[in-house]
């Protein structure tokens, strides 16, 4: 008899360890070869529609970014709003949010018609992973207003809404939620969440109002949570920037990419130093975060709003974006090179063909998509004015790619040796890899960068 005790003693106590264990693995952060091993590549809705896109609208945009899968785009994103009956109301109450009965925002059926099945945005997640793509959400961090002031239940759970709010830690520039309180109901607040949107096929959760004014640590740790118990890997994305380098290690532990700015809209600079950004201050953002850059830990230059940002972008009346073509290939070659995430905000519907090329050069992508090693050269000879310069590598092997940014409105006259542009060559032959055009074999790079535009050179010959 007193054997049979100590055994299944013994077997209890193995038991509760066992589920210690597994709720440990649980609570860990799912790695980078399972998530994002290079910068996720897609589009986003915000630039375009703003808080007004719809199923019919998503999809066309779709379609377009499916026709570029193999070049890497992969992640379709719909941006705020799509909980909201009346997006333009100026007040929460008439703004209409659409929740379900634990308290999780829901799409609008006259909108996103095929949620009317009662499943959400599955469907919609089941027709993008038919194209071949990844489906992306936004949403603001916290819980809806209504469902504290209804204490809803807390889907599996013992929990309610009341119990999972932090009444005082609104979004400045959102009413829509309270904040999510740093203890077991927030927890389970957001597992419910997760395990939503994990049923709904979502593949990229881009969270609001959580990574800069306001920080919230403690939310991204329950999301991070919530996300690995889901049972579905999902990229989470920090939003908005400025992050804080003293932040990365607990940002990185339970995100894979997170803004370290804030908007960036169309423009090279703007008279307003601190919103929006314009492309121009790219360069420094990405320089200062160069040393956080590798699988899983994307700093993130914010989208790329290029082409049409029409009919309702998120800033700004409806306009052809006012980047030029040399602004354009700068911006697209800097994120590139420093290994940004590149998320196009512009209506694909409406691309022209200048835009269309800058955004397929195959040859730009693979600086972002491979596995590479990229810096800035801080230290210029006065010979190269204002040109800002970044070379790059194959992981473990000799610089192969210099990038010469010209961020001045005059023409940058370059005469330079390859060993002043980080390379360790008395002669080399290049590939002006924006004009697929050869240079002859030199000891020194002689050329003329127009203001705003960039010269991206390959070493060796064209491909």
């Amino acid at each position: 008899m007193r054997a049979s005790k100590q055994n299944g003693t013994a077997r209890a106590w193995l038991g509760a360890m066992l589920a210690v264990l597994i709720a440990g693995l649980a609570a860990l952060p799912v790695h980078a070869e399972d998530i994002a091993p290079r910068p996720p590549m897609g589009w986003n809705s915000w630039d375009a529609y703003g808080l007004t896109i719809d199923e019919a609208q998503f999809k066309d945009n779709v379609r377009v970014l499916a026709g570029w899968k193999d070049l890497g785009w992969t992640y379709a994103v719909i941006d705020e709003g799509w909980y909201m009956a009346d997006p333009f109301a100026k007040d929460l109450a008439t703004r209409k949010y659409r929740i379900d009965a634990h308290g999780r925002l829901l799409p609008v059926v006259a909108r996103f018609p095929s949620a009317a099945d009662g499943h959400g945005l599955r469907a919609l997640g089941d027709w993008v992973h038919a194209q071949g793509l990844k489906f992306g959400i936004h949403v603001i961090r916290g819980i809806p207003k209504a469902a504290v002031e209804a204490n809803m239940p807390i889907a599996g759970s013992r929990f309610h809404a009341a119990e999972a709010a932090d009444r005082q830690a609104t979004c400045p520039w959102d009413d829509g939620n309270y904040g999510i309180a740093d203890n077991a109901a927030g927890q389970a607040y957001y597992d419910s969440l997760m395990r939503q949107y994990a049923g709904w096929g979502v593949d990229f959760v881009k969270v609001d109002c959580i990574a800069d004014h306001p920080y919230r640590p403690s939310e991204i740790r329950q999301i991070g949570k919530a996300i690995a118990r889901s049972g579905r890997p999902m990229v989470l994305s920090l939003s908005p920037g400025p992050a804080r380098l003293k932040n990365f290690d607990r940002m990185n532990r339970w995100s894979q990419m997170w803004r370290i700015a804030d908007d960036l809209w169309d423009g090279w600079t703007f008279d307003d130093a601190d919103w929006p950004n314009g492309v121009k201050s790219a360069f420094a953002n990405l320089a200062k975060w160069n040393g956080h850059v590798g699988p899983d830990s994307w700093p993130d230059a914010d989208m790329l709003p290029f082409g049409s940002l029409r009919p309702h972008p998120g800033w700004g009346d409806p306009r052809q974006s006012r980047l030029g073509d040399a602004e354009m290939r700068t911006a697209f070659t800097l994120f590139a090179i420093a290994r940004s995430p590149l998320i196009l905000g512009g209506n694909l519907t409406e691309l022209d063909d200048a835009t269309r090329g800058i955004v397929m050069n195959h040859a730009v992508i693979a600086l972002d998509q491979q596995d590479r090693v990229s810096h800035p050269l801080s230290a210029l000879p006065a010979s190269l004015g204002g040109a800002r310069l970044w070379i790059s590598a194959p992981k473990g092997q000799p610089v192969d790619t210099v990038a010469i940014f010209n961020a001045d409105d005059a023409p940058l006259h370059i005469d330079a040796a390859w060993s002043l542009l980080g390379v360790n060559a008395a002669q080399l032959a290049a590939c002006d890899l924006w004009k697929n055009r050869p240079l002859s074999a030199s000891s020194r790079v002689t050329a003329t960068v127009a203001p705003h535009d960039v010269l991206l050179l390959g070493i060796g010959d064209c491909r």
